[in-house]
């Protein structure tokens, strides 16, 4: 059995022309939650991005959608659990995974940040053993393409792929928040 996750962060970059993009997964996973679970999201100052609360199984959860642009995202994560003393144990990085098939989702705990903008500044602010739910979207095939590939928006295939990756991994968010992080991940591992 695992920490109970209590936040879980999604990783984009704010602005409508970032919306589409392939580097919001970590957006559009919150945003998932927030839909499915009745949550708003409202801009906070103190934690430098956008928020949400919820409730999964009985257990209050907060989202969040930093809003300083993926390179200072840690910044926004380290004022919420500041705030409400949130170890680094019960929090869940939402983010897009070069390294992953389109339409795949993955758990991991801990781990280095793989040269993701995001995760190194989350790492420069909290100890790396938060817990990461990797959004596959797959990789352009040329190291020299990457950053217009993560700044494009997917195919619509691509796109329906990924959202359904998202809805699997929503769909273990009772698991999440009652520390049953192995079992969620091997359940969403073997359903890829």
């Amino acid at each position: 059995m695992a920490d109970p996750i209590r936040l879980i962060v999604g990783l984009g970059n704010p602005g409508s022309n970032y919306d589409k993009t392939r580097h919001n997964a970590g957006f559009w996973f919150v945003e998932e939650l927030a839909s499915q679970y009745g949550g708003q999201f409202a801009p906070e100052k103190r934690f430098s991005g956008e928020v949400c609360r919820i409730q999964i199984q009985g257990e209050s959860i907060w989202l969040l959608k930093p809003m300083l642009f993926m390179n200072r995202s840690g910044l926004a994560v380290r004022q919420l659990t500041d705030f409400y003393r949130i170890p680094v144990t019960q929090i869940l990085v939402a983010h897009d995974e070069l390294d992953l098939p389109v339409g795949d989702a993955r758990l991991k705990q801990g781990g280095g940040h793989g040269g993701h903008n995001g995760l190194r500044d989350i790492h420069a602010h909290l100890s790396p053993d938060y817990w990461r739910l990797r959004i596959g979207i797959g990789h352009p095939g040329d190291k020299s393409l990457v950053t217009n590939y993560v700044l494009a928006q997917p195919s619509k295939t691509d796109e329906t792929l990924i959202r359904q990756a998202l809805e699997r991994a929503a769909d273990h968010s009772g698991l999440l928040v009652q520390g049953e992080l192995p079992k969620a991940m091997n359940e969403l591992h073997r359903k890829q």
